[in-house]
């Protein structure tokens, strides 16, 4: 499942960059390739199929600083802009114990891990220096799984996959510099558990995650 979609984003990157490549975006604040760096404030929390509701005193939820880089092109198609982007992003959210309450997410002991996204946008431009976009894709989140019975210590990533939606403002601070600002939701409903050596990866079947992210990015284009 990873490895098709992946392609599939892969080909429609490739797609649309292609023809974009051959004209001119000396003139235009969105076009182009760009890199950028990314930081915000970021929300894993049961999803609504394992929530647990019967006890609003249960902390589902485990939050943090998100961080990382992304790299895109974009196409100024006239009316509207066009892009293709990827990200890699880690976060510092994990589940703690507060007055002995522990947060439950439903998958156990974690904390967060990589955090990788292939997608597209497509976004309107109120004025010349303003982008307003929509985004989504597909999204790869790692949560590195521990415990410990105070002899042995276990340890495994939970590798989900999920799709990720989203909107934001994009400000062109000059020809080739810009700041942004943008929500995404993330959902994963599909992972594996990946041990460490020899031993097979294990399917987990029915999770449900759902992952909330603000995100601020300051960037170049090329």
């Amino acid at each position: 499942m990873k490895k098709t979609a992946a392609l599939l984003v892969a080909g429609s990157m490739f797609a649309v960059a292609t023809p974009a490549m051959a004209q001119s975006s000396d003139d235009d604040n969105f076009s182009g390739f760009r890199v950028e760096a990314l930081a915000g404030y970021d929300v894993s929390q049961a999803g609504s199929t394992v929530d647990n509701d019967a006890n609003p005193n249960d902390d589902q939820s485990i939050d943090g600083l998100s961080y990382g880089f992304g790299i895109g092109y974009d196409y100024d198609a006239g009316g509207v802009v066009l892009g293709v982007e990827g990200e890699f992003a880690g976060s510092t959210a994990e589940t703690e114990f507060d007055d002995g309450d522990f947060e439950n997410l439903g998958i156990g002991n974690v904390e967060t891990g990589r955090d990788l996204y292939l997608g597209a946008r497509v976004g309107v431009k109120p004025a010349d220096d303003l982008l307003i976009y929509a985004k989504g894709g597909y999204t790869n989140a790692s949560y590195n799984i521990r415990s410990d019975d105070g002899t042995t210590q276990y340890d495994a990533d939970l590798d989900t996959d999920g799709y990720r939606l989203g909107a934001g403002a994009e400000y062109a601070l000059s020809d080739n510099t810009f700041a942004k600002v943008e929500y995404r939701y993330s959902n994963y409903s599909d992972a594996e558990l990946d041990f460490e050596g020899d031993a097979p990866d294990v399917a987990v079947p029915d999770i449900d995650l759902d992952r909330h992210q603000v995100m601020v990015g300051f960037g170049m284009r090329f």
